[in-house]
């Protein structure tokens, strides 16, 4: 795949990113391209260009100055960057996205260098049809579209402008993952003003100076963001990023039977927590219609995985409200009940009956109250409460399941429910762990433990590659199905200690794997709108790959 883009000449081309090889022009291309006398007379080749950004990369003093040092890259040699992002992956992820671009985001106005992407202004609507017809991109050079109003991002919240980076991040990682071709994806900022105070009275803040604007504006301003994506670029895949809990769950329904779109904070975080599960499953012999789900932190993101979970256990036979009824959500009220104040629309299916919680128990009802009651058999945390997952807490769970599946996915780690480390030793290693950040193996009795870690980057990329394959229509629950499953397929479980996740060392494999997957469901479903007669050549084909041209 390729974009069109008309090509530059001369010292112009030194400044595409797309196109620049940088000392790696030949003499006959610096002929042919008017670059004689633009460059120093060595050439070096791309594997050579690698090693030395590499080195640079190294050399930074800390984890922002390397995020820095890439973004630079980024603004220069896009193929140079994404080859050493390729490379590099398991030491690079962290830098260019999770946990690191948090940094970044905050630092945005103030380490401001070059513009990326489209960024559109809810004070000025009028620009948005403009702003991606500037692009001079046809109808059939889109594939994603990453989109984020940056209200809440990763844990550290409303960022305005600075949420930009947290798409570009995003596509980085969808290329260096699943090979989808930078030139055909597009980040976008949508910027509809920020509560955030330090960022209004910051005298370089780039973005809009006013509160966070809602309602009918908001609506208004995101729906011509819709139509003109839908409009211009048809087949593209619109991806939402870290919308706040008020519009990233209602934005999917509103749009999710309309349009290719899919919510990661949502349906990627659910589906990445069901390839836990569904090898905890095949490790405990539990069937999933079995399984009892505390979700602590009843946000987008838990409630996302509840309902993900929900499903899977319809799938292995429980009617609907059999499988709601085996799922506890707790949040900052304690267990949401039916008479519980504030619940949003989509917690109110999981809350329980108030005369289940009656006699004898204190209001709020906590999580240490809820585990000791229902026994569960699957724990998941994404409240960002550090420690939330006591000792007693676990003690409690694994007192009554033989194999408990533990899963602290909050990020970073000073927000993480529990440690693997210390889950492993309360329960005498039976627990089953993933977590939400990178941690290193776990030595115990004898036993190293491998803990996965439950990025959404296993599952995301190749779930957006098989709808770009197939040209899906929309994102079907059984495409999610589908990319858990493959995930899930992937892990090693034979010996003591294995991960319930594969590794991220392996991702661009993994990354084809579950693009496949998905692809073959979305025929299946009817949702393709391209025929699929070889989708594991046409995987292989679509995966683009950081070669100079």
């Amino acid at each position: 795949m390729s974009s069109r883009r008309d090509d530059p000449h001369g010292r112009a081309l030194l400044t595409d990113a797309l196109r620049n090889k940088g000392v790696a022009f030949t003499r006959e291309e610096r002929e042919r391209h008017g670059l004689v006398g633009a460059l120093p007379p060595g050439v070096l080749s791309l594997e050579q260009q690698a090693r030395r950004a590499w080195e640079q990369v190294q050399a930074q003093p800390d984890d922002l100055a390397k995020n820095v040092c890439l973004e630079q890259l980024h603004d220069r040699n896009e193929v140079l960057y994404h080859r050493l992002l390729t490379e590099n992956l398991t030491e690079l992820l962290p830098i260019v996205y999770d946990p690191t671009v948090g940094q970044a985001i905050k630092r945005y106005s103030h380490e401001y260098r070059r513009p990326r992407g489209v960024y559109l202004s809810i004070d000025h609507p009028q620009d948005v049809r403009p702003a991606f017809e500037a692009l001079g991109l046809g109808p059939d050079d889109v594939d994603l579209v990453v989109a984020t109003d940056a209200e809440q991002i990763l844990g550290i919240g409303d960022w305005g402008v600075g949420g930009m980076q947290i798409s570009v991040g995003k596509l980085a990682v969808y290329t260096a993952a699943a090979g989808l071709h930078p030139g055909r994806a597009v980040p976008v900022m949508l910027d509809v003003g920020t509560d955030n105070q330090a960022l209004l009275n910051d005298p370089l803040y780039v973005g809009n100076r006013h509160s966070r604007a809602r309602g009918k504006d908001y609506d208004a301003f995101v729906a011509a963001y819709v139509d003109t994506v839908r409009d211009l670029f048809p087949h593209a895949l619109l991806h939402w990023e870290d919308f706040g809990p008020g519009n990233g769950r209602r934005l999917l329904e509103t749009y999710g039977e309309k349009v290719c779109t899919f919510n990661d904070d949502m349906q990627g975080t659910g589906a990445i927590t069901l390839a836990c599960v569904l090898n905890g499953v095949r490790v405990s012999g539990t069937p999933m219609r079995e399984q009892r789900v505390v979700v602590f932190g009843a946000g987008t993101a838990g409630v996302g995985i509840a309902d993900q979970l929900r499903d899977a256990m319809v799938r292995d036979g429980l009617d609907g409200e059999e499988a709601v009824a085996r799922v506890w959500c707790v949040d900052r009220q304690g267990l949401l009940l039916r008479s519980t104040d504030g619940l949003r629309d989509y917690q109110r299916v999981y809350a329980r009956p108030d005369e289940e919680w009656s006699g004898g128990h204190e209001r709020p009802i906590g999580l240490k109250e809820v585990v000791e009651r229902v026994h569960p058999t699957v724990l998941v945390g994404t409240s960002t409460v550090h420690g939330a997952f006591s000792e007693d807490v676990v003690r409690s769970m694994a007192g009554h399941v033989e194999r408990p599946v533990v899963l602290p996915l909050s990020n970073p780690t000073d927000r993480i429910e529990a440690l693997p480390e210390d889950v492993l030793r309360w329960t005498d290693g039976k627990a089953l762990v993933a977590a939400g950040v990178p941690v290193a193996p776990v030595e115990l009795d004898g036993t190293t433990y491998v803990i996965g870690q439950a990025n959404n980057a296993l599952l995301y990329p190749g779930l957006g590659l098989g709808a770009v394959v197939a040209r899906a229509s929309r994102i079907t629950d059984g495409m999610l199905q589908a990319a858990a499953e493959a995930v899930a397929g992937l892990a090693e479980l034979s010996g003591p200690g294995a991960p319930l996740l594969p590794q991220v060392e392996n991702l661009r494999a993994s990354s084809a794997t579950v693009a496949v997957a998905v692809a073959r469901r979305a025929a299946e479903e009817g949702v393709a709108r391209a025929p699929l007669d070889d989708v594991i050549q046409q995987v292989q084909d679509a995966m683009w790959q950081p070669e100079y041209a």
